[in-house]
């Protein structure tokens, strides 16, 4: 089988055609993420990091190394996520959040409220629902807890120290920046922390939707799954929207990317807003009367 190489150039690895299909299986069986057929050298480029952290000289030699090792099986996941993310990222969705926290505020102010940011990546997300937690309920100790997981161990280890370079948070209002953050000095400069108080409201876990069991318990008042199912065929996407379902509270939110929607799962969720949806109103009442459906 030819390798897969453009005509002005040769690679530095053996790569394949029947090597990238195998990725593409590998990473849909694993994670659930469909690869176009037109990422082969998105693929070389970012497994080729690997292949050279590892001494392997041909990508099937090394994908078999990667099906025997869980570690390196890690990395090869990690190296294949896309994890682009920013703060307050889609402003209108925090808006609907914060109206949402504070008749919660307003209506049991004791209660726990559970949040859940499934596609944590880098933190930006979990950290911007903090925030708004914060001034929804206009404390450093809002009675929130926040749930934030992602399928790429070295992201989340990112997201858990909580420091951004300056030009990440360049687009937070300057109030906002002042009052959530700390200003890095010396060595630190160019950089800032985000608040322990913050930090403290959010559990960083590593979770596969694609998993079997996700070890996760609800209920949840929200979850935020944006960007996440425009990797995943439609089976994919209801079969996690089902499971979804039975771990939201009968008015809970879920929240959308900016470009999907969940038209074809309508027995479960029903448009509530620009992405945004709740409950399918019969899942909603058997909730109520303590009866699942899902």
């Amino acid at each position: 089988m030819p390798p897969l190489v453009n005509a002005h150039f040769q690679r530095e690895f053996h790569y394949v055609l029947h090597d990238f299909e195998r990725v593409r299986t590998l990473i849909y069986r694993h994670t659930g993420i469909r690869l176009k057929t037109s990422k082969e050298h998105m693929v070389y480029s970012r497994l080729a990091r690997r292949l050279r952290a590892t001494g392997y000289i041909a990508f099937g030699d090394y994908l078999d190394f990667a099906e025997r090792d869980g570690g390196e099986w890690q990395n090869f996941v990690n190296a294949l996520t896309t994890n682009l993310t920013a703060f307050f990222r889609e402003p209108h969705h925090f808006s609907i959040l914060s109206n949402q926290l504070k008749g919660i505020a307003h209506k049991r102010a004791t209660d726990i409220v559970s949040l859940w940011c499934t596609a944590a990546s880098t933190g930006e997300e979990a950290f911007s629902m903090a925030m708004t937690a914060v001034d929804a309920f206009g404390t450093f100790t809002p009675p929130v807890k926040i749930l934030a997981t992602d399928v790429d161990t070295q992201v989340l280890n990112i997201a858990q120290a909580g420091v951004f370079s300056l030009d990440r948070v360049e687009k937070i209002p300057a109030d906002k920046l002042k009052r959530f953050f700390l200003k890095g000095e010396g060595e630190n400069q160019g950089y800032v922390k985000v608040r322990p108080e913050l930090q403290a409201l959010i559990t960083f876990r590593q979770s596969n939707l694609l998993a079997p069991e996700w070890n996760i318990r609800g209920p949840f008042n929200a979850i935020f799954c944006r960007n996440v199912m425009i990797y995943f065929d439609k089976p994919t996407q209801y079969k996690i929207l089902k499971k979804f379902a039975p771990l939201l509270h009968a008015d809970a939110l879920l929240f959308a990317g900016h470009s999907e929607n969940f038209y074809h799962a309508t027995d479960l969720f029903t448009a509530c807003g620009k992405t945004v949806y709740r409950l399918n109103s019969n899942l909603a009442q058997g909730m109520i009367n303590g009866v699942s459906h899902v």
